[in-house]
């Protein structure tokens, strides 16, 4: 096994500069061009003096390979780069696809707006409980005509989320139904308004449904759903 502290490459002439050290004083495991031209001028062996000629026409032979293919090299080299500069390009916008489609698997548009229409009951419930159970904190529901059956969607709701109803003062749902609940489910309110028309249903402050018809007749008609842009929200809340 070689000492690695003396495998480098000598050119077996002394040094020129004559500092004491500046020689090297033993013996090379490689050969460079002018280490083989006096190694030549050493061995008189005709078979010696025949390799020493071969190995220096092959330094020769090199060194114009690469003076001549300077170029080439230098354009391979670029290609190089290029196409690792362009793979990982590839890499970033395939990274930022496969993002894209997540997104688009997560926020597809059947979550965003959809039409139910007569009779498709437990569609429309199904659809509304999911609302529900996305919840974190709070949920607010304004619609004008609220009964019993609407509560009960609103026993699906997860523990601790508060419910705020907004329908007009001629309400089916009475103070005892709304204790009632509260004694199994908890944080349900009921306030009055008679300043909004339409139905909305709002979670966790920052999404926002506009619901065509109230909850207590869904799928009694047609009628449709949309998440529209939660902007809205304090505006709405403001004019209650």
């Amino acid at each position: 096994m070689l000492d690695e502290s003396r495998s480098r490459s000598q050119i077996v002439i002394l040094n020129d500069k004559k500092s004491r050290g500046s020689n090297v004083k033993y013996l090379p495991y490689a050969f460079t061009e002018q280490g083989v031209a006096m190694l030549a001028s050493v061995l008189k062996s005709d078979t010696a003096v025949l390799t020493s000629i071969m190995i220096i026409d092959a330094f020769v032979a090199l060194r114009r390979f690469v003076q001549t293919n300077s170029q080439i090299f230098q354009r391979l080299e670029f290609m190089e780069k290029r196409q690792i500069t362009s793979e990982i390009h590839l890499l970033e916008h395939g990274k930022k696809i496969d993002e894209l489609f997540d997104k688009m698997d997560s926020y597809k548009i059947e979550d965003r707006q959809g039409v139910f229409f007569q009779g498709q009951i437990f569609d429309a419930y199904a659809k509304f409980e999911s609302f529900i159970t996305e919840a974190e904190k709070e949920i607010v529901l304004i619609d004008n005509y609220v009964d019993l059956t609407v509560l009960e969607r609103f026993a699906k709701k997860k523990s601790g989320v508060k419910v705020t109803i907004y329908t007009y003062p001629k309400t089916k749902i009475t103070p005892l139904d709304v204790q009632k609940f509260n004694e199994q489910y908890l944080g349900l309110e009921l306030k009055h308004t008679e300043k909004i028309h339409d139905r909305f249903l709002i979670i966790d402050g920052k999404i926002l449904y506009h619901i065509g018809a109230s909850l207590k007749d869904l799928a009694k008609q047609c009628f449709a759903f949309e998440i529209i842009d939660s902007s809205w929200i304090p505006e709405i809340m403001r004019n209650l």
